[in-house]
């Protein structure tokens, strides 16, 4: 998700709300606006498993909300940190008017076995 003031494209809000549409990962995204994390110590600090956590903030990288960073620590072991990007997501109806008339995502109307 871009941070620019200009409007987001269809696709990239679709992404950026499904993203934070899960209560996991707005914890994720709320630790990580306080500081960088690595994913073990995230995974203690918000009570889930490292599996699941990691699940989570692919889904958050995918829509451009975190990004990572593997580092070595002081014994050699790699950690993957990540961060929070800056974002800001304004939704009036005319923003979600002019990014609909750029989704690329067909309708699910379009989608086979669709009740129309």
């Amino acid at each position: 998700m871009s941070s620019s003031a200009s409007s987001p494209t269809g696709d990239d809000l679709v992404r950026a709300l499904a993203a934070l549409a899960n209560p996991h990962r707005l914890r994720i995204v709320a630790a990580l606006a306080r500081e960088r994390a690595y994913v073990s110590g995230l995974a203690r600090q918000l009570g889930i498993s490292r599996a699941l956590l990691q699940v989570h903030l692919r889904k958050l990288a995918a829509a451009g909300l975190v990004t990572a960073s593997l580092e070595l620590s002081e014994d050699g072991k790699a950690m993957n940190y990540y961060e929070v990007q800056p974002f800001v997501l304004t939704l009036t109806p005319e923003i979600i008017a002019a990014a609909a008339e750029t989704l690329t995502v067909p309708d699910s109307a379009d989608q086979p076995g669709a009740n129309r």
